[in-house]
């Protein structure tokens, strides 16, 4: 399974982060952007930082998804 943030939705609340902090990080511009490891989809962000996570955090990744505010995760499979 792969996730992505549009950073153009992000809101910064970190809920995200709260829930799934092996897979989600708030970086200094007060947005979230998913990561892979100590790997972080920054640049360029959006659907081109699709970062792949493993199955036994997909209950957290979708429980992150539906309670961003900014309605910003998309999970692919």
């Amino acid at each position: 399974m792969k996730v992505w943030i549009d950073q153009d939705l992000c809101t910064g609340d970190g809920l995200c982060e709260e829930i799934a902090p092996d897979v989600f990080t708030l970086l200094d511009d007060g947005l979230a952007y998913v990561k892979e490891g100590d790997k972080v989809f920054a640049e360029p962000g959006g659907v081109e930082g699709l970062a792949e996570f493993s199955d036994s955090q997909l209950d957290a990744v979708i429980e992150s998804a539906e309670e961003c505010p900014g309605e910003c995760i998309f999970i692919e499979a």
